[in-house]
Formats: structure tokens, sequence, C-alpha cells
């Protein structure tokens, strides 16, 4: 691949995150595509140079070009960065397939795990495309896209099985305050990505119910313990939940205001119903899927996860909140590094 077209960039996704992540981008590389799935949306890009749907408040670069075609968007890109959410990962995907340019670095953005198959995202990518699965990775770290768009500091880690792509990866995608990391166990980066939503929505509920500071640190010390018992089971290494994409950013969506994950949960805490909390959201919380994904995967692996669990019975199956935190109290006494 030469080298023009190796940095050459297209984000597909034209939500908070992909609009945010493509405008820190276009400061190093200039022309980075955008494809954008709603019409309205791209008439605000392109006529306004904001975002109002999904990034309200921050003007996209004129560098930043949208559009709604993905052939357009894809052309001769060299790295592809897909920023849409898990449950529709698979769906573009299978669109972009045929636009891809042969040897394009793919990379995840998504932070799920698609229900029914259990599959991590970089997984979905490579059944989606097999002539590319050498070259797949995912990106993940405490990187709210309000903050990203606003220029502040932040990092992420960026994984692939084959540390040529991500030294390719990590080169291209760093900005001037945007550090990124490169990390081969791509299990653990998405692992605790995925996971770490479900716990963000356990700490809004147990703000929601007013029990406070303590009680928030013991669920992110006690989530981190659940998202790492199952990652090693399915490979990953436990230094990785130390890292950004686990620790990192389990600490900012378990106590950030812009973590749509928390803010459901504690709207949840405070009693309002999950369907009317969720029907009028524009954005997606990742965690209401994942919480299902979750449980599959504890049941899958015989991974206990208590809370994940609890989570998914308050979400789907409509159980009580503070009948959930009593039986989380209740249970057997343990060690703590069990």
């Amino acid at each position: 691949m030469s080298q023009e077209r190796e940095t050459r960039i297209a984000v597909v996704g034209g939500g908070s995150w992909g609009t945010a992540f493509a405008a820190m981008l276009s400061e190093r590389h200039g022309d980075v595509s955008l494809w954008v799935r709603e019409p309205g949306v791209y008439a605000e890009i392109l006529e306004r140079r904001e975002n109002r749907t999904f990034l309200p408040g921050f003007p996209v670069p004129p560098k930043v070009r949208p559009t709604t075609d993905l052939a357009e968007a894809l052309l001769d890109r060299g790295i592809v960065a897909i920023a849409v959410p898990s449950h529709h990962l698979r769906a573009v995907v299978r669109g972009a397939a045929k636009h891809l340019f042969p040897g394009a670095c793919v990379v995840s953005l998504a932070k799920g795990v698609e229900n029914g198959t259990l599959r991590r995202m970089t997984e979905v990518l490579a059944e989606e495309l097999p002539g590319f699965s050498g070259r797949v990775a995912a990106l993940s770290g405490p990187t709210f896209a309000r903050e990203v768009a606003e220029g502040k500091p932040t990092g992420a880690t960026v994984a692939a099985v084959d540390e040529k792509v991500t030294a390719v990866l990590q080169a291209a995608l760093s900005g001037k305050r945007f550090r990124v990391y490169a990390e081969t166990d791509v299990i653990g980066i998405e692992i605790g990505g995925a996971l770490k939503n479900v716990m963000a929505i356990a700490a809004g509920m147990s703000d929601g119910l007013g029990f406070g500071h303590n009680a928030r640190s013991l669920l992110i010390a006690r989530g981190l313990a659940e998202i790492t018992r199952l990652g090693v089971r399915l490979g990953a290494s436990p230094q990785t939940f130390a890292g950004l994409s686990g620790l990192g950013d389990l600490v900012l969506t378990c106590t950030g205001d812009l973590s749509r994950n928390r803010t459901v949960g504690m709207r949840v805490g405070r009693g309002e119903s999950v369907q009317e909390i969720l029907s009028g959201m524009r954005m997606v919380a990742e965690g209401v899927n994942t919480a299902r994904a979750a449980v599959g995967l504890s049941r899958r692996t015989g991974v206990p996860m208590p809370i994940s669990e609890q989570v998914y019975r308050i979400l789907h199956e409509g159980k009580d909140a503070k009948t959930a935190v009593d039986e989380l109290f209740a249970r057997a006494l343990r060690a703590e590094r069990d």
C-alpha cells in the first residue's frame, strides 16, 4: 500500500463519536471522508458544517467530507474506521465490503457484543470481510465524543493481532491531543470496552437510588473484577484491564456526566421505566443491549457475572432495582480475588 493511500481515512458513521473522530483526524490528515446514514444529518454537515442532531455546538472542519454513499466514502481509503452502534455493525460492514480498497485496514470503534452470536466486533468484521481478517482492529478507551470534539486531551488503545497493523493504525489515528497506544490483546480491549457500559448502567442506578460515593466505588471495583474474570476466560491478558480500555474507560463511563449509559441507569434508579427512557433517546446506550450479551457470555463460559445478571434482569425483565441490590449483598461472602 502506498504511503499516501495508507493514511487516507474514511470514518463510517455520522453519530457523535464518528463526527468527533473524523474532525480530530482531519487536523493531521486533511481530507477525511465521513459516511452518514441519515440524509438530514448529511445536510446539516454539508450546509451548516455542524452535526446538530448528534454533536450540536461544534463546527465540523471543511476537510471532513460527508457523504451518504458508502462507495464514495471508501474510495481509495487505506484506513476505514467503523463508528456505528454494535447492533448495526454487521449490516453496515456487509454493505461496505465490495467498496473497500484491497489491503485496507478496518478498525472498529464500536463498543459492544453482538446479541445472538455473542461475537466481538472484530469477529463480526472478520466474518463479513474474510479477505481483510488479518487487517481488522479495535480502538477503545476513555473517549467522550464531546470532549474529543473540544480538543481536550485523551487517549485510546488500538489492538490487532498483527503488530504491523497496530503500528500503522497507531501512527495514523493519533492526534495533537489524542494519544494512541498499541496492543495485540484484541479480546481484552474489546471485552473491556463493551462490558464497561453495563457497569456504567449499574453505577448510574446506584446514584439514582441515592446510595452515594462508597457504593459507586464498590460497583466500579467489583465490576472491573467481573469484566476481568470473563476476559481472562476468553483468552485475554489480565493486565489489559488495568489499561485505557479497561479501568480507564470504566471509571469515565461510571462517573462522567456525559455518559449515556450512566444516565440510563440513573433514570432507572429514580423510578422511570426503561421503555420510557429509551423511546426518548436519540443516541444509543450500548450497555442496554450488551447486558443481554454479557449474560449470554456468562452462561456460555461458566463465569459468574452477578452485576451484569442483575442489570439484565432490571432492564429486560422488569426487576426492581432495590431488590437487585439486596440480592447482590446477600450473596455468599468470598475472598476478594475470587
